[in-house]
């Protein structure tokens, strides 16, 4: 029986080791007598739609392997979520003719939990139309919400990414407290979660007692109760390092950052809450301040990405090849921590159907009691995830990525019109 082709496509936010695990899923499928060529969905779901697919086939074996130190979404992302086959069927339709097209038995989802979600909904509409296409949902998200594994891959960078920018900045303000700045406010990311915040606490040593407040979505914001942590910090400190989840919110679920609008997946839009924190001191308090954004800086920065995640991104691609040839359907591939200390892990699994749509937020053992602040319990779990530099080559002094020839395969369908 001729292999089937496979399909890989990337979705959501992307991190700076999501190209490792397409990597690894190019490298383990080119390596599997049961799947033919590999496939990539240009702009995820999107350009699956449209049939924008890129034969990774004709790529060379070192430029793929070059996608270990790229980041970004090599063959580009999208946010866009399926709803169910009864709401939009044309779109389902759509899908099995691309994959009848393309003769593609084997379908990886790389995303967070809409992603997951849309993997899920994939498997049963093509089982139920006949044409089933095996599944396997790959889990990637900076903000380390999906539930059952026990952290997803890309966050692990992004924690060391905060860590180390709360340490470098905090010593920065430090010295120059006595004459000038006061207060620094760093924004990161995180909507509903408050992982990546939470991960600047890992800066504090015997040397550096910043941050001296993480604010969290987890934990409702009270000005008053804030403000006097600012300013006892500063009375003790000389200086107060604030690192605020852009999730950040009010004890009746208002955004302190609400935009006011909604992004494609019905998210809401969040603005800047670094800069509303800083008008709160200087308004209330009058004391000199400077913040900054973190933004996509903190999901692209390969340059300071953990080995551990690395591994790990590469390792849940792999995974998904192996279980999608196995036999095995409407999959994830999962995370599972043996030990903290020393640090072990093996990778498991779990139904779609469990992970789509759940958020996994920060338990209350890991918050301080004050609620601005993590627990030792919490630095345990985090600082596995952060070791290890995983270099990346330099060339002429800037960071080399891969360069691939992203060639779309001929059409066969008529456009799609949604």
């Amino acid at each position: 029986m001729k292999a089937k082709n496979a399909l890989y496509a990337q979705s959501g936010g992307v991190t700076s080791v999501i190209n490792a695990t397409a990597c690894a899923v190019i490298e383990s499928a080119r390596k599997s007598k049961k799947i033919g060529k590999v496939y990539a969905g240009k702009d995820g779901i999107v350009g699956i739609l449209n049939e924008d697919l890129i034969d990774t086939s004709i790529e060379k074996t070192k430029e793929i392997k070059k996608l270990m130190h790229t980041p970004g979404g090599m063959f580009g992302s999208c946010r866009h979520k399926l709803k169910d086959a009864k709401q939009n069927k044309k779109e389902y339709r759509r899908l099995i003719e691309v994959f009848k097209a393309h003769d593609i038995g084997y379908f990886f989802y790389n995303g967070g939990g809409d992603s997951q979600d849309t993997s899920n909904k994939i498997a049963q509409y093509t089982k139920e139309a006949g044409f089933p296409v095996t599944c396997i949902g790959i889990p990637k998200t900076i903000d380390n919400d999906l539930p059952y594994t026990d952290n997803c891959p890309g966050f692990g960078s992004v924690a060391k990414y905060i860590a180390t920018s709360t340490k470098e900045a905090a010593l920065d303000v430090k010295s120059m407290s006595k004459s000038s700045t006061k207060v620094f406010i760093f924004e990161v990311m995180g909507r509903h979660a408050g992982w990546l915040a939470a991960s600047s606490g890992l800066a504090q040593s015997k040397g550096n007692s910043a941050p001296h407040i993480i604010l969290l979505p987890e934990v409702p914001f009270h000005e008053n109760k804030f403000l006097k942590k600012v300013k006892d910090s500063v009375s003790k400190e000389g200086y107060c390092v604030i690192v605020v989840s852009e999730g950040a919110k009010y004890k009746n679920g208002k955004f302190l950052a609400d935009a006011g609008t909604v992004d494609s997946f019905g998210h809401k839009q969040l603005g800047g809450v670094a800069p509303r924190i800083a008008q709160i001191i200087n308004r209330k308090l009058g004391l000199k301040y400077h913040w900054a954004v973190s933004d996509y800086l903190q999901r692209s920065a390969r340059h300071i990405s953990s080995q551990v995640d690395l591994d790990q991104a590469y390792a849940v691609g792999k995974a998904a090849v192996k279980f999608a040839t196995s036999g095995e359907n409407s999959i994830m591939p999962i995370i599972v921590r043996k030990r903290s200390k020393p640090y072990s892990w093996e990778i498991g699994k779990v139904e779609l159907s469990k992970v789509a749509n759940i958020e996994k937020k920060m338990p209350k053992n890991f918050i301080s009691k004050d609620g601005f602040g993590i627990t030792r319990s919490c630095k345990n779990y985090l600082s596995p995830l952060i070791q290890g530099e995983a270099w990346a080559p330099f060339e002429d002094g800037v960071i080399q990525t891969a360069s691939l020839k992203n060639k779309l395969v001929k059409k066969k369908l008529k456009r799609f019109r949604a």
